[in-house]
């Protein structure tokens, strides 16, 4: 039981959360296992298929995909990639200013409704930018594998990505944030007990 009188008092903080990876942090070998798993489910499919207007009955028409060698439908690859990418950029370009390209994108193999995907990432190259003192150049290959350990997708994905020196980030302004949104370190101060 806890009465006010035995109460522990705490002291409030603010304190630094994941700020992502600055260009600093990359080095070349080094693979970073994305956070979290992702289930595609068929409204994932069905939703991205439809806004993208993909008319390949094979991501929305059951009878005609269980005619073919798979017996199912197949999930759509932009929403394989679109997720991967999305997965990766907690690791990878949480500090990116600009994606300048995905290249040598490759489908291993299926995705079907209900499977899990999980991504990873390996830095290929880093280099400084030459038009830009404020960021770095940085080639990540994407891998994503089902729930199964199937590999089903690989991609070179190239960023700009701030040096940590410009990006300054706090505890009270982490990066995203607005100036002085939320607590700030003002808010903490010991209140007067005179």
């Amino acid at each position: 039981m806890t009465n006010d009188d035995t109460t522990e008092r705490h002291e409030t903080r603010l304190i630094d959360g994941w700020q992502g990876r600055y260009y600093e942090d990359f080095t070349v070998g080094d693979v970073y296992k994305h956070p979290f798993g992702r289930t595609i489910t068929e409204t994932d499919d069905v939703w991205l298929t439809n806004v993208t207007m993909n008319l390949n009955p094979m991501h929305f028409n059951e009878a005609y995909a269980a005619e073919t060698e798979f017996g199912e439908r197949l999930v759509n690859g932009l929403v394989v990639i679109a997720t991967a990418v999305g997965m990766s950029v907690i690791d990878v370009s949480m500090n990116a200013t600009a994606n300048l390209g995905y290249d040598e994108v490759r489908h291993h193999g299926p995705v079907f409704h209900g499977d899990t995907l999980f991504a990873e990432s390996e830095v290929l190259e880093t280099r400084e930018s030459s038009s830009r003192d404020h960021v770095g150049i940085v080639t990540t290959e994407l891998r994503a594998y089902t729930q199964d350990d199937e590999l089903v997708l690989t991609l070179k994905r190239t960023g700009m990505v701030l040096k940590r020196e410009h990006a300054q980030p706090t505890a009270a302004q982490p990066p995203g944030w607005p100036p002085n949104v939320g607590t700030q370190p003002a808010d903490l101060d010991e209140p007067d007990r005179s």
